[in-house]
């Protein structure tokens, strides 16, 4: 377990922040900042870079379009234009479409404010998947990205892991078992933790770097 916490923490030190962090969204329980996380997680999830999807984020919110309501009166094109100055090209003009039925949903089923769909979904990440999958452009792997980028704020989701921290805790070889993993660190710092092991599994760092590290 020492050596599992000396890993954990090297990992931490490297890599210690969300990837909401690192777009430059302040995350807390509040309407504006889980909106542009919703956002963030249709951006990753399709079949793109990482950090393409996290530019073209900064780009969205750069033009203002960080709730809801901003997002649904931009014009489609508006949407595209900012996605291609991050160049999301790719997937650009589907996923500008997708953004304002997704802020429309929003709006309409939530009145622009997830909490809501929290207390709907409860603590439990099954239920909380099926609402978020609801979303255009959201599917399993989306809503898994919110919910681990939401745990730092929605502490009754904790522990939460996805397949792609799992994939990355087995590189480093920590514990597969979200429990074993949560007592590697404080309670507050299990979501950065699990980005981190996100980018392990992506390659992002090598695992043997971080061991190394741990010594």
């Amino acid at each position: 377990m020492g050596d599992d916490r000396a890993v954990a923490r090297a990992l931490l030190d490297r890599h210690g922040r969300t990837y909401a962090e690192e777009v430059g969204i302040k995350l807390a329980d509040r309407p504006v900042p889980l909106y542009q996380l919703l956002v963030l997680a249709t951006l990753l999830s399709t079949r793109i870079r990482a950090c393409v999807a996290m530019a073209a984020a900064r780009e969205l919110f750069a033009a203002g379009y960080r709730t809801p309501q901003a997002m649904e009166a931009a014009s489609w094109q508006d949407r595209v234009d900012a996605l291609g100055r991050g160049h999301y090209r790719r997937y650009d003009e589907r996923t500008a479409r997708m953004l304002g039925d997704g802020a429309r949903l929003c709006l309409d089923r939530w009145r622009g404010d997830l909490r809501r769909l929290h207390r709907e979904g409860g603590d439990q990440p099954a239920g909380l998947r099926r609402l978020l999958t609801e979303f255009p452009g959201i599917g399993p792997t989306g809503a898994d990205i919110f919910l681990r980028e939401a745990q730092t704020v929605w502490a009754d989701l904790r522990p939460f892991v996805d397949r792609r921290a799992l994939a990355g805790a087995k590189r480093l070889g920590l514990p597969t078992a979200a429990p074993r993993l949560a007592g590697l660190v404080g309670g507050a710092e299990f979501g950065r933790l699990a980005s981190a092991l996100v980018r392990v599994a992506l390659g992002e760092e090598p695992a043997e770097e971080i061991t190394r590290a741990a010594r």
